[in-house]
């Protein structure tokens, strides 16, 4: 029997070994597609080109933010239209949302993605929080639909 094992102990390595090692699969196309329009959406905002960041958004598109001010949590609509006038306005400092993907949950042609976030009007730490995205994937591609944020000064990751 110890004579068997042993000459089984060669063939079963290598299948112990390749479980061992593992990779982080690359994200799928469609993930992909999806990470491109947020960052599209950010990368309009740092240069000020409301038109780029407006083309990453769904007709509807809404905004909302959730405050922590004094007296409870509130939840506040933002309109699409003022956030992309307020971007193209000129003004002396990027703004620079800096975001990291946590999780992107897709169906069909609907994707929910999670990012937290640190915001600098330019190299000045401005406040952070969390951003909730939901896309929907239309004739022209993955498009931001809803937008909804946490804003804080401190606890920041």
């Amino acid at each position: 029997m110890k004579l068997l094992l042993l000459l089984l102990l060669p063939l079963l390595a290598p299948t112990f070994a390749a479980r061992a090692q593992t990779t982080t699969p690359p994200p799928s196309t469609e993930t992909a597609a999806v990470q491109a329009t947020i960052r599209a959406f950010f990368d309009g905002m740092r240069r000020a080109d409301s038109a780029a960041v407006g083309a990453t958004l769904a007709p509807g598109a809404i905004f909302h933010t959730i405050t922590n001010g004094p007296g409870p949590p509130a939840v506040h609509p933002e309109s699409p239209a003022a956030f992309l006038r307020a971007v193209g306005t000129p003004h002396q400092e990027v703004w620079d949302e800096r975001i990291r993907f946590e999780q992107v949950l897709i169906d069909a042609n609907l994707a929910s993605v999670w990012t937290p976030y640190e915001f600098y009007r330019g190299t000045t730490f401005s406040h952070c929080g969390y951003n909730s995205f939901q896309l929907v994937k239309l004739a022209a591609g993955w498009r931001i639909a809803h937008v909804i944020d946490t804003r804080r000064k401190d606890k920041c990751k």
